[in-house]
């Protein structure tokens, strides 16, 4: 059969059937006590997939899916692929208004949940019009309010591969939904070639072969989990997903399974360096440790590759689709760099009329790859504000040197204007994470009548009282670059808001901090 003109046949589910036939009785997925050979999960994967069909379930169907860490959620992602379905993964921390919210906002047909969460879909379902009464699914055991169950439905269902569904390059594979960092979640619609291009491209950048054992520990709901699930699944290796992060088990883990591959954000990473059970030997197999999320400190950059050298990697990007890689022999030359682009992608540094400007000159980040976004789902209006004539604008400040690396300065939301004076709270935060006592740093601005903002700092404390707030803005500001980068208040927290990634949301932040001042 003939293919239109620049359309490829392309299911990222392929990838669990070749290795289903290649590497049948290779262990192909660890989840705590289940493990499952690559024959095993295809074969849980095609009943789960023939079941969905068999719920009506056509191509370009959305299935939503609000689950946490599970080898169920692991199932729906390569099922939904390879029925042409579109997976829309939704955050565990959102309340019923905004499951109601993204659940209509992505045309939904099918929800995916489990007990913990009848209590909030019994609020909204009559609020759902796209979504039938049969339509919604439990995880982990049944209900006596219609839900069917999930494992019920697999297991009446065929485990042989499912048949007649067609699916080129540009048909869409998930809709990932913003954090919502900087106002209302979008929904990013990637495509099966977005995936694809996951797949060969970090498999390569990452060093992954059919040996590696690549572990995860944070939520697969977030988009940097396919940055490791898909070259995992692409080169054959074992796959160990966590129920959740914890520092110690993570440890743990990794030696017992002799992981060599993990992608962390930086709070992750912190909490590792600083666990009681970290020591070299524990993690001596590790191969690429990679950071991702949010810019990591160069304190924590430095403490990490002393321990173990030759495997930091920093991944900047956008689930948009622009990013770069500080690969690991790159780190020693260009420490303070977040990478420069792959294979296939350009980057540019714009200035506010869209002129590039000269190199080491900060501007907005802009740039262009393979893997793109087809659109802000049902937005197109914000979708040309940021995707023009194929260049992605990313929102953020930085730079670039003549090799090409980028160097980040900073959101530009997040950017404080003090005095008329452009500050950016990166640079005051690699200060304060110098000072012993902190363990995180976040840096925003609040109104100010006489200089337009000034600047917080808001930390969290290795141990309580060891540092007063006024000490520690002393010792900070005697530090900074400058006297418009002093912090007028330090906020000592034990905990900071984060969105599903692990990421700190300052705007959350800073509504907080506006809160108790009225």
């Amino acid at each position: 059969m003939s293919q239109r003109p620049g359309v490829h046949p392309i299911n990222i589910g392929m990838l669990l059937t070749r290795n289903a036939q290649c590497r049948p009785d290779h262990l192909g997925i660890v989840f705590e006590e289940k493990r499952l050979t690559f024959r095993e999960f295809n074969q849980n994967v095609n009943r789960i997939a023939n079941a969905l069909r068999g719920l009506g379930i056509d191509k370009g169907d959305k299935i939503a899916t609000v689950l946490p860490n599970c080898l169920e959620l692991l199932e729906l992602y390569w099922g939904i692929a390879k029925v042409g379905a579109v997976a829309v993964p939704l955050s565990t921390l959102l309340m019923s208004p905004g499951l109601k919210s993204l659940i209509t906002d992505s045309d939904a047909k099918l929800v995916v949940t489990n007990s913990q969460f009848i209590d909030m879909f019994e609020a909204i379902k009559q609020e759902l019009p796209h979504v039938a009464s049969d339509m919604y699914i439990l995880t982990d055991k049944p209900s006596s309010k219609g839900y069917q169950d999930y494992h019920a439905l697999k297991k009446a269902a065929d485990d042989t591969e499912p048949e007649g569904v067609e699916i080129d390059e540009n048909d869409p594979y998930n809709i990932i939904y913003s954090s919502g960092t900087t106002g209302l979640p979008k929904g990013i619609v990637l495509s099966h070639y977005v995936r694809t291009f996951y797949a060969t491209l970090f498999a390569s950048s990452f060093r992954m072969s059919p040996e590696s054992v690549v572990i995860h520990a944070g939520s697969i709901v977030f988009n940097g989990s396919f940055v490791t699930l898909m070259p995992a699944m692409q080169v054959g290796a074992t796959y160990i997903l966590l129920a959740k992060f914890d520092a110690q088990k993570f440890i743990e883990t990794v030696q017992r399974e002799k992981a060599t591959h993990v992608i962390m954000v930086p709070s992750q990473l912190i909490a590792i360096l600083n666990s009681q059970n970290f020591s070299v030997e524990a993690l001596e197999s590790l191969e690429m440790i990679c950071s991702v999320g949010a810019p990591l400190h160069l304190d924590v950059k430095e403490q990490l590759n002393q321990h173990l050298p030759n495997r930091f990697y920093e991944l900047y990007g956008l689930t948009e689709g622009f990013i770069t890689i500080l690969d690991k022999t790159h780190y020693p030359l260009k420490p303070k760099s977040v990478g420069n682009p792959p294979p296939f992608y350009k980057i540019r540094i714009v200035n506010d009329a869209g002129e590039d400007v000269p190199i080491g000159e900060i501007g907005e980040v802009v740039g262009r790859g393979p893997t793109l976004m087809t659109e802000y789902y049902r937005r197109p209006e914000l979708t040309a504000q940021i995707l023009k004539e194929g260049w992605l604008y990313s929102g953020d400040l930085g730079y670039v040197d003549a090799d090409d690396f980028l160097y980040l300065v900073d959101r530009k939301k997040d950017m404080i204007i003090s005095g008329g004076v452009n500050v950016y709270p990166k640079d005051i935060e690699e200060v304060v994470a110098q000072h012993p006592a902190v363990i995180e740093v976040a840096v925003f601005g609040i109104p100010d009548q006489k200089w337009g903002e000034t600047i917080v700092a808001a930390v969290s404390l290795r141990q309580p009282d060891v540092v007063t707030p006024e000490e520690l803005m002393q010792w900070v500001n005697e530090r900074v670059g400058a006297k418009f980068q002093r912090v007028r208040q330090v906020l000592i927290l034990d905990e900071f808001p984060r969105s599903i990634s692990g990421k700190i949301l300052k705007r959350v932040l800073r509504e907080q901090f506006a809160a108790e001042k009225k």
